[in-house]
């Protein structure tokens, strides 16, 4: 780092490089974005000073009509753009722009390609916001001073998108924030004033802060527009929630999620509603095309802009929308909070109560609606953000009967990870004579597809959820039935199948229980503590054996989740179920006095632990009774 007493030459976090150069690469065939995304931060920077004004009004310095001014210059070959909002000091400056502050930045630059198309859709999930001004430009300088500062602590901030920046305190008499951009070569076609008007009645019609230009007259001798030096309101300047529904096209639908969500593509759908009653609110809630980098991040602010009576209150305000739906985004106008709100009184409002409820229940007819009618636009929703809304199964109880609809899983039905099977789906397939849902729990699609515990199923034909993504321990916790029908793990308790099984395999498994009764006490005295029973099963087809967990002990799919995160789980002691009919259990049973009996029924658990995607304690011990076994085997073939 180089510095003189004034000013600092730093480099860029080193994700901000990075993302600087595939953006302007990836980003380019839509350069024009860059106006959108200096326009919302300038929108962001005047509601912000607004909200701040409300307990501070010396913030407004005597200039209390918030704007944002585009102006070019073809000599200089510059666009400016000019907020008088919040500004920024000197160390938000480094903050917002010097570095990205967010979780999960490392991942999702390890998710780049190299593919421009498909690089274009990340960035775009990531939020292109500032950076995005090196596609146009090979140098951007920008000019702060936070609103309430003296005229001395104004910012100076300059880049060529490199790896460095220079940045030094200046004297500025205006609060807010100047953005100038230094065009590369061959973006002349941007220093126009009718293509700039184009771009900001396209994009940023909607924005609620004046986009004021000079206004321009035409020249007829010397065939050019001259500025004539008034000011003209470009955009409409209005709130496009505030509008009737049959006036807003789909495409002023889209351009307006697309500065709310700072996102990159249009949203997949979006609901907007005037609720009228004892409380008086207008919400426009949209569910993105694509999960965001970081959704998994629960700490992340939720994406939902909140507004009193058209003034903005905060962009985070995670009291409008339940943490399952932390993938919705956009905005909810209140007439009923008072404007000075605060996030305590969010938090205890009836009122917020009131307008959470509603936008719940909105957003959920929203994907009933997709379910139903667009199944496709569905399937997409839940490829996106399934994984999040599945939390809602423990977390929503007033709506517990509708998300349960909404849910989706992989099941035998189709044998593939697709997360396309409902439970009513489900429900309409069941064998005649079954009476319960049947699931298996554990951590990859192929540990799931290759348990063992599915092998009865199989063979008759009865449908199985393949649950393997950690969420579902939470999902199956909290939903103990569906329709009328239990939900009950193939790997917990007795496998009773009821009116599933003739009376002949009854008797069959009676007869099997009683011959092999002293084998599966001899096996257990083996295991010791290892295991709670062993007992014969009629559950496997093919393999020798499988462990299976008490019908109210944890798990061992959830014992295994809890021990990865840290959580002190109570001890596991499965119950190892034998398959009477696999040659190794009968060769066991017919060799009584057998030295090997210990180590083979060690190598039975651990095998059976393995199948399920378990861990053996003690790899080694399992390795050397194995090569024991294999070379008893060896010389008695020789």
């Amino acid at each position: 780092m180089g510095s003189t007493s004034t000013r600092e030459t730093l480099g860029f976090q080193a994700e901000v490089k990075q993302l600087l150069g595939l953006m302007i690469h990836s980003l380019y065939s839509n350069r024009e974005i860059f106006l959108r995304e200096l326009i919302s931060n300038a929108s962001d920077a005047c509601d912000k000073l607004r909200f701040e004004a409300l307990t501070a009004n010396a913030l407004f310095e005597n200039d209390p009509e918030l704007r944002i001014r585009i102006a070019f210059d073809p000599k200089a070959r510059t666009i400016t753009v000019t907020d008088n909002g919040v500004g920024m000091s000197r160390d938000e400056v480094v903050q917002n722009i010097g570095t990205i502050a967010k979780s999960g930045t490392r991942e999702f630059l390890d998710r780049l390609t190299g593919d421009q198309a498909k690089d274009a859709h990340l960035i775009g999930q990531f939020g292109v916001g500032f950076y995005s001004s090196f596609i146009a430009a090979d140098r951007v300088t920008l000019v702060t001073r936070r609103a309430g500062q003296p005229a001395t602590e104004g910012v100076s901030w300059e880049s060529d998108g490199g790896g460095e920046y220079t940045i030094e305190p200046v004297e500025r008499a205006e609060r807010g924030t100047e953005v100038t951009l230094h065009l590369r070569e061959g973006q002349d076609d941007l220093l126009n004033g009718g293509r700039l008007r184009a771009i900001i009645r396209k994009y940023s019609d909607h924005i609620l802060v004046p986009i004021v230009m000079k206004d321009e007259e035409w020249d007829k001798d010397n065939s050019v527009y001259r500025t004539s030096g008034k000011d003209e309101t470009v955009n409409q300047a209005s709130a496009l929630w505030s509008r009737p529904r049959n006036e807003i096209k789909p495409e002023e639908y889209e351009e307006f999620y697309k500065h709310v969500a700072h996102d990159f593509e249009a949203p997949l759908a979006w609901a907007h509603a005037r609720v009228e009653g004892t409380k008086e609110y207008i919400h426009l809630l949209y569910i993105p095309a694509r999960a965001p980098f970081d959704l998994w991040d629960r700490h992340q602010r939720h994406g939902i802009k909140l507004y009193v009576r058209r003034v903005f209150i905060m962009d985070d305000a995670e009291h409008l929308m339940p943490g399952y739906m932390r993938f919705v985004r956009g905005v909810i106008d209140s007439a009923d909070l008072p404007l000075n709100v605060s996030r305590e009184i969010l938090q205890e409002s009836k009122d917020v109560e009131t307008i959470r409820a509603g936008s719940v229940r909105r957003v959920l007819s929203l994907l009933e609606e997709l379910a139903e009618k667009e199944p496709e636009k569905y399937a997409k929703f839940w490829k996106e953000f399934g994984r999040v809304f599945k939390e809602g199964a423990g977390e929503e109880h007033a709506h517990h009967e509708r998300i349960a609809k909404l849910l989706r899983f992989p099941s035998t039905h189709k044998d593939t990870d697709v997360a396309d099977v409902s439970l009513a789906g489900y429900v309409s397939r069941m064998k005649p004579g079954q009476e319960k849902i049947y699931y298996v729990t554990a951590e990859t699609f192929a540990a799931a597809k290759n348990s063992p515990h599915l092998e009865i199923f199989r063979k008759k034909g009865v449908e199985v959820l393949m649950l393997h993504e950690r969420v579902d321990e939470w999902v199956v916790g909290h939903l103990p039935e569906f329709d009328g029908k239990p939900l009950q793990s193939v790997a917990k308790g007795r496998l009773e199948l009821g009116k599933l099984e003739d009376e002949e395999e009854k008797k069959a498994q009676e007869q099997d229980a009683g011959e092999f009764k002293e084998l599966a006490e001899r096996v257990r005295k083996a295991l010791g503590e290892r295991v709670k029973d062993v007992r014969v099963t009629h559950r496997l087809t093919e393999s020798p054996a499988c462990l299976v967990s008490d019908q109210h002990d944890l798990g061992a799919n959830l014992h295994r989740i809890m021990k990865s995160v840290g959580q002190k789980a109570p001890d596991w002691k499965p119950i190892l179920e034998i398959n009477p009919r696999h040659p190794l259990v009968q060769r066991m049973k017919a060799d009584p006095a057998g030295s090997r009996l210990d180590d083979m029924s060690h190598i039975l658990f651990d095998q059976s632990l393995l199948a399920e995607g378990g861990q053996v304690e003690d790899p080694a011990a399992f390795v050397k009774r194995l090569n024991e076994l294999m070379l008893e085997l060896a010389g008695r073939a020789a």
